[in-house]
This record gives structure tokens, C-alpha cells and sequence, in this order.
């Protein structure tokens, strides 16, 4: 009977996910003539409105745009978004509410491993599309970690994520099915980390010696 109930509640949410989907598709159809607008604007929003589904902004994108449009939008307006709250948390850090988070133990520990990793932890929570990627935002603005690590996390961790989506699609079932997608999205994660170690490696090189 537990089985039943369970399967019949997976049945629902599935459905009401599907209606979602259509219906997202629905308003950027009748918002065509607006051209991409309302293809960044959703997946930027998400960004401060982490509670708006960002896999099916994507994956509408990618139905309406094309994939390589879809792509292009989503991953522009996920990272533009991302920026924009981290550079509105650093200038609000300030603030009597930010230092009372700031000074909760769980969230320093968070802030300071951060702070002490940089670029690597930051690209790799960003790949992941169901990681709270708002918490790593807010997070990021409240710590000492450099805003030219953040946005080169951002930059290319978003790109791998929207590029996941759009790719894979929805369902982490059919991306474990499928060792051909596994391996593509595997070697993007692995190309861009390398790409992003490089550059962060040449920012604070730079940096060490304009200190000198």
C-alpha cells in the first residue's frame, strides 16, 4: 500500500512538472517578439529567486531558442545574475543583518574554507544544477574570496551546468543510463577546471606583482 501511495505521488509531481514546463514554454512562445529578453531575464532572476526553477527555464529556453540559443541565453543570464547578487552582497556586507549571519559559526566555517580553496570548490559547486547556487552567491559576497576567482568560477561553472541541462535534459536517471553523456559532461567539468586553475594561477601572479 506504501508502494502505491509513493508511486502515485511520484505520478503527481511529474505531472505537475510537465504542466510547468509547458506552460513556461507557453509565455516565451507568446514573448517571441521580445526576442531574447525573456530568455535571460528568467534564468537571472532565479539568481535572486533561488525558489523559481532554473532546470526548466533551461530546457525551455532550449525548446523555444534552439539548443545553442537556449544554451546562450540561460548560461548569460544564470551568470549575470550570479555577479549581480554577489556584488550586491559585498556592498551590503556592511550591514547590521550580513554581520550577524557572518558571525554564525556554521556560516564563518563556510566563508573561510572559501576563502582559504578560491576558484576550485566555487567552479565545482556551480557545475552541479541542484546545487544551492543563491547560498554560494550570498556566501561568496560575505567572504574574502577575490571577485576575479568568483566571476571565473561563475563564468565557466555555469556554463558547464547550462550546458548539462540543455544536453542532458531533466532526468539524472537517463544521464546515469547514458555513459556517452556521462563522459562528454565529465570532460567539459574536467577542460574548464584546468582552463580556470590556469587563469586563476596567472590573476594572482599578476596581482603579486603589482604588490611588489
Amino acid at each position: 500500500m506504501r508502494s502505491l501511495t509513493f508511486h502515485i505521488d511520484r505520478y503527481k509531481e511529474m505531472a505537475e512538472n510537465d504542466q510547468l514546463f509547458e506552460y513556461i514554454i507557453r509565455q516565451l512562445e507568446n514573448l517571441e517578439s521580445l526576442g531574447p529578453i525573456p530568455g535571460i531575464l528568467l534564468p537571472l532572476l532565479e539568481a535572486f529567486l533561488p525558489i523559481l526553477p532554473l532546470v526548466a527555464f533551461v530546457l525551455a529556453n532550449s525548446v523555444v531558442y534552439g539548443l545553442f540559443k537556449g544554451f546562450l541565453y540561460s548560461w548569460f543570464g544564470s551568470v549575470i545574475g550570479a555577479i549581480s547578487v554577489f556584488f550586491i552582497i559585498r556592498a551590503l556586507g556592511h550591514k547590521r543583518f550580513f554581520r550577524f549571519i557572518t558571525r554564525q559559526k556554521q556560516v564563518g566555517k563556510v566563508m573561510k574554507w572559501v576563502e582559504e580553496h578560491g576558484f576550485g570548490p566555487l567552479f565545482l559547486l556551480m557545475c552541479f544544477p541542484f546545487s544551492p547556487s543563491s547560498i554560494i552567491n550570498v556566501v561568496s559576497g560575505l567572504s574574502k574570496v577575490s571577485k576575479q576567482q568568483f566571476i571565473l568560477a561563475a563564468v565557466l561553472g555555469k556554463s558547464v551546468m547550462i550546458f548539462s541541462i540543455s544536453y542532458v535534459g531533466a532526468s539524472i536517471a537517463s544521464f546515469a543510463q547514458n555513459p556517452v553523456k556521462s563522459i562528454v559532461v565529465g570532460a567539459c567539468i574536467l577542460l574548464f577546471w584546468i582552463v580556470g586553475k590556469y587563469l586563476e594561477t596567472r590573476i594572482k601572479r599578476k596581482a603579486e606583482r603589482r604588490a611588489y
